[in-house]
């Protein structure tokens, strides 16, 4: 639902020609998944199918026959590269493994998603978007903070993990092309979650495996301070050096409780960390998010502002560099949506098409390209190969 069609909408983004391959009839999974446009439940208005499926060309084939097999192969002759994230051996099963496809393009290069990896004892399992980001370590670190020391394991909003896997897909993808311009080779790609997730805590898992500590929450050196309530909202903000301490006491105007001994090194203040984040507390909620970043930055007190979605919608700055973008799709109109986190001088990203319809571009794709003609893309239709 997120990992392949996230890899392959950073593709599609830089340029790639990206065919998208769906179910007949249902399609992709992440079409039924809310948000819906107006809330109206409805295959071709997901807001998730829709973001990730930008700048991509549709079509409709079921490979587990063998006529779908056929066509599918056609199409791995002419490509570069094939992105899957099926479930594991799911490929093996169809007979369209890395070895049977190698064979009819030496030069496909085949990334593979899958939640643990094509190796290890772990190969053949699935996972959800919950099991795989608990897999990583990340949920036994979230929410951080001593506040929350006692709280369970969370999931983050969203699908991190799935983004931060095709993310890691692309990356590795674009290596490979480069080793392809130089050797002439393609090659298989193996991205597995567990371990794409495992490196966003790379610091963490070191210490683990050299000094034997389990990191928990309450161990990653955040004594106080953290994301914190304010007037409007929540702030967040850490004073780690003494340097830093000092100034926050200053800025709050020098309260009688924060010259107290027991604060008056770091590792006091880490000792009673909770205390300091109540009494912090007390005096955050007086201050409003935007007055405690640029007056807090001001006398050097790191503080940061903590955005709803939005907050970021209207925000300025992201107006200014243009970050949203309109898309006019034929089932929901012209919606704003996200766009690259990247400006280039010469080459600007540009959205060249919307997400697209369930099998929009059979006739292009099967009948133009591959020269399949119009009734026997009919035939296919009704016997259920498109």
């Amino acid at each position: 639902m997120v990992a392949g069609p996230y890899c392959t909408k950073l593709l599609a983004d830089l340029g790639a020609e990206v065919v998208k391959i769906e179910r007949p009839g249902r399609g992709d999974a992440a079409r039924s998944l809310p948000p819906f446009f107006h809330d109206m439940p409805d295959p071709e208005a997901s807001g998730l199918f829709l973001y990730l499926n930008t700048n991509k060309l549709g079509i409709t084939l079921n490979v587990s026959t063998a006529t779908g097999k056929g066509i599918f192969q056609e199409l791995v002759k002419e490509a570069d590269i094939l992105v899957e994230d099926n479930p594991p051996q799911w490929m093996t099963e169809q007979g369209l493994d890395y070895e049977r496809l190698q064979e009819i393009n030496p030069r496909i290069i085949m990334a593979s998603i899958t939640p643990f990896g094509q190796t290890g004892p772990y190969r053949d399992y699935k996972a959800y978007p919950l099991n795989v980001f608990q897999s990583g370590g990340e949920g036994y670190l979230t929410p951080g903070g001593v506040e929350n020391v006692d709280r369970p394991p969370l999931k983050v909003g969203g699908f991190l993990g799935e983004y931060d896997s095709g993310l890691s897909a692309a990356i590795a993808i674009l290596a490979a092309l480069y080793w392809r311009r130089k050797s002439g080779d393609g090659q298989r790609i193996d991205i597995s979650k567990q371990e794409s997730l495992m490196a966003l805590n790379r610091l963490d898992m070191v210490r683990s495996a050299n000094e034997g500590e389990v990191i928990t929450r309450a161990k990653q050196g955040v004594p106080y301070g953290g994301v914190l309530p304010c007037k409007d909202g929540y702030t967040v903000f850490i004073t780690w050096e003494s340097v830093q301490w000092d100034r926050l006491v200053a800025f709050m105007g020098d309260p009688e409780w924060a010259n107290d001994d027991m604060f008056g090194d770091y590792t006091g203040r880490y000792k009673h960390g909770e205390l300091i984040n109540a009494l912090l507390t007390e005096w955050l909620v007086n201050h409003t998010q935007e007055e405690l970043y640029h007056k807090g930055q001001a006398a050097g007190v790191p503080f940061a502002m903590v955005y709803t979605s939005k907050d970021l919608v209207d925000s300025e700055h992201l107006k200014e560099r243009g970050f949203f973008v309109e898309i006019d799709h034929p089932k929901t109109g012209k919606v704003r949506y996200p766009s690259s986190p990247y400006r280039f001088s010469e080459t600007p990203c540009q959205v060249m098409r919307p997400s697209p319809l369930l099998g929009e571009h059979n006739e292009e794709i099967l009948a133009r390209r591959l020269g399949h003609r119009q009734e026997e893309l009919a035939k296919l239709g009704a016997a259920g190969v498109i």
